[in-house]
């Protein structure tokens, strides 16, 4: 990873929320979501404050580099209907080695609709791919 985040700095990331990200269409194996009401789903949140921390790394990443999500702590306080447009703001608060961690807040055109932190670890995708195929390959036999 390269030198270049710093403590403090932000990121603001849009997305206007479809059927498609809400509740129902969250696990629409289960009889128990599907009969919930069609709203931004938590699950999806958690995704797209993901997504805008992934974002937000992308400039200070080296070649073959990207991040994964290792720990999320965050509310969801109010729902939001198809059609609006999310806007989630990105915080880095502690750079240590290859972890990284953002408060992350998210509102909806109305409201607040969750914050709270998340943290991303920088991984190498040519030393992560083949652990991941071998666990893959344990589980197979």
């Amino acid at each position: 990873m390269k030198e270049t985040l710093q403590v403090g700095d932000t990121h603001t990331f849009r997305f206007t929320v479809t059927d498609a990200k809400t509740v129902p269409a969250l696990y629409p194996e289960s009889p128990d979501f599907r009969a919930m009401p069609a709203v931004f789903a938590t699950g999806f949140m958690v995704g797209l404050m993901e997504w805008a921390c992934i974002d937000a790394l992308k400039p200070h990443l080296d070649e073959g580099e990207g991040s994964l999500g290792i720990h999320i702590d965050v509310t969801h306080v109010a729902a939001t209907p198809p059609g609006m447009e999310v806007t989630v703001h990105a915080t880095c608060t502690r750079i240590d080695g290859r972890r990284i961690a953002w408060h992350v807040r998210a509102e909806d055109e109305v409201e607040l609709i969750g914050e709270g932190s998340h943290q991303r670890a920088i991984v190498r995708w040519d030393r992560f791919v083949p652990k991941v195929a071998e666990k893959a390959e344990k589980a197979r036999r």
